[in-house]
């Protein structure tokens, strides 16, 4: 039967081990933050998936919002119309913040049809000018 003296030697031993674990895991996890704080690393995070979707329906709130507000409010000076217009960009963007999907949709839509090129038969049969 071990004494009291071979019992604490044990414990001690044990609690070294477990220090020693948790320091190492520790110096992992600030390894860790470490990187993920470097400049490159936070710039390549703004680019991932997930951050780029969300940036993106915020730049169209915001911008739709933008819009909607010069359109509403123009170039005036006056104090109530600004105001007005203040409060059309807040309505506008929470609007299309929360209908970005559709929104991009319509929005292809329209550049496929300004942009999509006539196949050639359809030029060359198409009637013209002579």
């Amino acid at each position: 039967m071990k004494n009291e003296y071979e019992n604490l030697k044990e414990a001690i031993a044990l609690l070294k081990k477990k220090k020693r674990i948790e320091r190492n895991l520790l110096n992992e996890y600030i390894h860790d933050v470490q990187e993920s704080l470097k400049p490159i690393n936070l710039i390549k995070g703004l680019f991932n998936q997930s951050h780029n979707e969300s940036l993106i329906d915020m730049l169209i709130g915001m911008g739709t919002g933008y819009l909607s507000k010069k359109v509403f409010v123009g170039g005036s000076h006056n104090i109530f119309k600004k105001g007005f217009g203040v409060l059309v960009q807040m309505g506008v963007e929470k609007f299309t913040s929360g209908h970005t999907d559709s929104i991009k949709d319509f929005g292809t839509k329209i550049f496929k049809t300004i942009f999509n090129k006539k196949p050639k038969e359809e030029i060359e049969t198409s009637p013209g000018i002579a």
